[in-house]
C-alpha cells in the first residue's frame, strides 16, 4: 500500500459513521491556509474520493512524499510554494498567538507562503490584502482553532499556477472535524503566492451551531441505472463552452460531458452514479442559486484537472455574494465540485448571528 493509499484508508476509518460534523473556514476569522471506489462520509457531509497512487518524479522528491499526488509542470517557484504549504500544514502551534503577534513561529511559516502584497479570497468575505490583514487572520484562526493540522491530497501545477488539495482537521468547541479545502494560488519567480483564493463549504460549520439550519442537498440521491464510460479528459477548447453551461444553469450539457463519472460535491454522503441524481443535484443547485461567474485557473496535470470559475451567485433570498466554484477532473471517472452553500441557505445577518454563536463558550 502506498503512502497516499495509507493516508486515504486513514481518512476513511475516521470519519465512518459520523455525520453533522463541521467542515471549519469562517470567513472573517478562520483564513485558513489553504488549503473512488466506495468512499467513506467525509466531514463537510461531502465524500471523500479515493485516489491513485501517488505518482512518481524526480521533482521536488522531498514534498512529492507528503502529498497523495503531484502532477504537472513542477518549477523550482512551485516546489518552493508546495514546501511552504506542507511546513505550516505540519507545524504545532504550541502556545495560541496572541493578538497582534505576528512574532509568533507558526505566523511566521503561514506569511512565508503569501507576497507581501498578496491578495487572499475567503468564501463569504472581500479579499485580503497584504501581510498584516493576513497575518491578523490567520492570528484569529489558530486561536480558536490551534490544532489546525493538514496533508496535501491531489496537488497540480501548471506554471505559475498552483492548484493545492487537502484534508483539513480541526477541533471546534470539542468536537473533532476533518474537511477538503482546494487552495488556487497564483505564484511569483520565487514560489510566493501573489493571489489566493480558497474554496470550501461553511456550511457545516454554521450547521453545528445552528441545527435548524437545512443541508441545500438533502434528499438527492441516485436513481436508475449507472450508465456510460468514463469522461473524456478535460480540454482547454472546452473552458468556453462549459462556463457557458454553468451560467446557463444547463444541466444536460453540465452532466452529459461526464459520461459515467462519479459525482462528489457538497452535501452528499456519498458519490452520485447515475444520470439522474447528478441530474437532480445540479437543478437543486439551480433552483437555490443564479451564478455569474467568470472562466478563472486551470492546471492540467498528468491525470487530473482542475477547472476554476468565480464570480457571484444571487441566492433565492436575493442576496448577491462572492462565489466560486472548482471543478477536479480526476483518473477513474472521478468529477469533484468544491463551493460554499452557506450562503444559499442563509443571509448576511443570519451567518453574522451564527459565527457569533459559533465563537462563544
Amino acid at each position: 500500500m502506498t503512502t497516499g493509499q495509507q493516508g486515504r484508508e486513514n481518512r476513511k476509518t475516521a470519519v465512518l459513521g459520523r455525520s453533522g460534523l463541521l467542515p471549519a473556514a469562517l470567513a472573517t476569522v478562520m483564513a485558513f491556509a489553504t488549503v473512488t471506489t466506495e468512499p467513506a462520509a467525509s466531514a463537510t457531509g461531502s465524500v471523500r474520493p479515493a485516489t491513485g497512487p501517488v505518482a512518481q518524479g524526480s521533482e521536488c522528491a522531498e514534498a512529492r512524499k507528503k502529498v497523495e499526488r503531484l502532477e504537472g509542470l513542477i518549477t523550482p517557484n512551485a516546489c518552493a510554494f508546495i514546501e511552504r504549504q506542507i511546513a505550516f500544514g505540519e507545524a504545532p502551534t504550541g502556545t495560541p498567538p496572541v493578538p497582534g503577534g505576528f512574532d509568533h513561529p507558526r505566523v511566521q511559516a503561514y506569511l512565508d507562503i503569501f507576497d507581501e502584497e498578496a491578495t487572499l479570497w475567503e468564501a463569504g468575505g472581500a479579499p485580503q490584502r497584504g501581510h498584516t490583514t493576513i497575518g491578523n487572520s490567520i492570528i484569529g484562526s489558530l486561536r480558536l482553532v490551534p490544532d489546525l493540522r493538514y496533508t496535501g491530497t491531489e496537488v497540480v501545477a501548471d506554471g505559475a499556477v498552483m492548484m493545492f488539495g487537502q484534508w483539513n482537521e480541526v477541533t471546534i468547541k470539542g468536537q473533532k472535524v476533518a474537511y477538503p479545502q482546494i487552495a488556487r494560488n497564483v505564484l511569483s519567480d520565487d514560489g510566493k503566492t501573489i493571489q489566493a483564493r480558497r474554496y470550501y463549504d461553511r456550511y457545516t460549520v454554521f450547521g453545528s451551531a445552528a441545527p435548524e439550519l437545512r443541508n441545500l442537498f438533502e434528499g438527492v440521491a441516485d436513481s436508475g441505472r449507472a450508465t456510460g464510460g468514463a469522461p473524456k479528459r478535460f480540454r482547454a477548447d472546452e473552458i468556453t463552452a462549459r462556463l457557458a453551461a454553468w451560467n446557463g444553469e444547463d444541466v444536460s450539457a453540465l452532466a452529459d460531458r461526464m459520461g459515467g463519472a462519479r459525482l462528489t460535491a457538497p452535501g452528499l454522503s456519498r458519490p452520485l452514479v447515475t444520470p439522474a441524481g447528478r441530474a437532480a443535484y445540479l437543478q437543486k443547485l439551480f433552483d437555490r442559486a443564479d451564478v455569474e461567474l467568470k472562466a478563472g485557473q486551470v492546471a492540467f496535470g498528468e491525470s487530473t484537472t482542475y477547472v476554476e470559475w468565480h464570480g457571484r451567485v444571487t441566492s433565492e433570498k436575493g442576496a448577491r455574494v462572492p462565489f466560486g466554484i472548482v471543478e477536479r477532473f480526476g483518473p477513474g471517472a472521478e468529477w469533484e465540485l468544491f463551493f460554499d452553500t452557506l450562503p444559499l441557505v442563509a443571509d448576511d445577518t443570519e451567518i453574522a448571528a451564527l459565527f457569533q454563536r459559533l465563537t462563544q463558550p
